[in-house]
């Protein structure tokens, strides 16, 4: 259960991350954010540790021989 879990928050983690850099950049309209250079920051950030939580998830622990 906890392989899902982590797979579905990092999914939600690098979305978030994807929409708050577009927003940042002003590629997506209609938000307080767009144009603003904290979420063109924060975004990216948090889409490569979504990533990152993707990877550790799908390939998990690497086991001794």
């Amino acid at each position: 259960m906890g392989k899902i879990v982590s797979i579905a928050f990092g999914l939600l983690l690098t979305v978030l991350g994807v929409v708050w850099a577009l927003q940042g950049l002003g590629y997506l309209k209609g938000s307080s954010m767009t144009g603003s250079s904290l979420w063109a920051i924060v975004g990216p950030i948090v889409a490569a540790f979504g990533i990152s939580l993707l990877f550790v998830a799908i390939r998990g622990p690497r086991q001794k021989k």
